[in-house]
């Protein structure tokens, strides 16, 4: 599968590909991380998203490494792109009826696909890469079997969706969860709400067949009207209430306790290292059922399987004994209960599938400890990214204490 070997499931992969990267984040990354030359000609982006992601690398591993190598001012860009996803989460966090608010209107979207053959005919086309417009088309193929896309790729492509090809952008989103590996609600839900105008309400992002040429390096250059000149803002309902953010999650580690290993954070060492915690036994959960009512593509259930049996493997016996395959919340209550389980410890889910398994068991206490950036970052995610950005200096200071030294 290709998608394995274009970005190794493992935690020593990921690792390297911080270590190859970390030299070019600064004025490098800075002007060239625009530019999409092909899927094989990317090296100045650094391929780090799906580890990320996933928590295979953490957010603090690569802002570590990148600070060794440049001032924060030199790599400005690239820890703004690592601190957006903190960013998104964060903002999601303190409004989380957004999540199952888009769900509701994707499933009536689909509703909608299946009575009105305008509208499958046009999806189904975006879908398979058959619209007519080449780079559009290029970019749904390259999604489909590759599972990733340039930053910029999917910004263009959201905005066709929308605007040129009138297309619901609920089943975008809904395209994008299914197909990439890097796929996260958060910062897919978001985006694709600000390039249809709802997320910054009236600011829209519209395409130009300038920009894709000049940025593609003339790779496409599409045709004088082939993409919608105007962006007009797409209806929606009112944001819910804004909640505070979560608050820390303390455990006893003198209770039995079972440890749920999920996708959202692949690297669970910080709850066992220094806490004493000693589970009794460990479940995986990888909530990609939840990403969508349809089909999630096998790149993504294969990289996420396999990141997973990776995690497993460098537990060195940490772990206990791991039970996989348990995907509802019946099934790990039940599974944590025959263990004589007390508790059940597991890494903070952010809003999202995984949450979404874990907030339905009743049975026994569920306790989410937040890593540090997390815990410091979230609660300064009130507005747009702008405020949020006037926060990035103080909180590398309280990642990095002796970073100025």
């Amino acid at each position: 599968m290709r998608v394995l070997n274009d970005f190794p499931p493992t935690r020593l992969a990921g690792l390297a590909r911080l270590a190859d990267f970390a030299p070019r984040a600064g004025r490098a990354y800075a002007a060239r991380r625009n530019f999409d030359p092909g899927p094989d000609g990317r090296a100045a982006v650094s391929g780090l998203s799906p580890y990320l992601r996933h928590r295979v690398v953490t957010e603090e591993e690569c802002l570590k490494a990148i600070l060794a190598r440049h001032s924060p001012t030199e790599a400005q860009k690239f820890l703004q792109e690592v601190l957006w996803r903190t960013y998104w989460k964060g903002w999601l966090e303190m409004r989380p009826g957004v999540w199952p608010q888009y769900q509701a209107a994707l499933r009536q979207r689909l509703d909608e696909v299946q009575t009105q053959s305008g509208l499958r005919d046009r999806w189904e086309a975006a879908c398979k890469g058959e619209t007519g417009i080449t780079c559009f088309d290029a970019w749904a193929r390259e999604l489909v079997t590759r599972g990733y896309l340039h930053n910029h790729a999917r910004m263009w492509f959201a905005s066709i969706w929308i605007f040129t090809l009138r297309l619901p952008w609920e089943l975008g989103a809904d395209f994008f969860l299914r197909h990439l590996v890097d796929g996260d609600v958060a910062s897919n839900t978001l985006s694709w709400r600000w390039v249809a105008g709802i997320q910054t309400p009236g600011k829209t992002y519209l395409a130009t067949a300038e920009n894709i040429a000049q940025f593609t390096e003339g790779r496409f250059s599409p045709a004088p009207g082939e993409l919608a000149d105007h962006a007009e803002p797409i209806p929606a309902p009112p944001l819910p209430e804004r909640i505070a953010p979560p608050e820390q999650h303390r455990f006893d580690t003198t209770r039995r306790t079972a440890l749920i290993l999920h996708t959202d954070d692949l690297s669970p060492g910080w709850l066992l290292m220094n806490s004493g915690l000693s589970p009794v036994g460990t479940a995986t959960l990888c909530g990609h059922p939840g990403l969508t009512p349809l089909q999630v593509s096998p790149n993504v259930i294969a990289w996420k399987r396999a990141a997973i049996e990776n995690a497993c493997g460098r537990s060195f016996g940490s772990f206990g004994e791991v039970t996989h395959g348990l995907g509802t919340a019946q099934a790990l209550e039940d599974w944590a209960k025959d263990l004589g389980a007390e508790q059940i410890v597991t890494p903070y889910a952010p809003v999202g599938p995984v949450a979404d398994v874990l907030k339905q068991i009743n049975g026994l206490p569920v306790i989410q400890p937040l890593r540090p950036l997390d815990l410091q970052a979230w609660p300064h995610a009130t507005a747009g990214f702008f405020k949020f950005n006037g926060q990035i200096p103080g909180l590398l200071d309280q990642l990095l204490p002796k970073r100025a030294a």
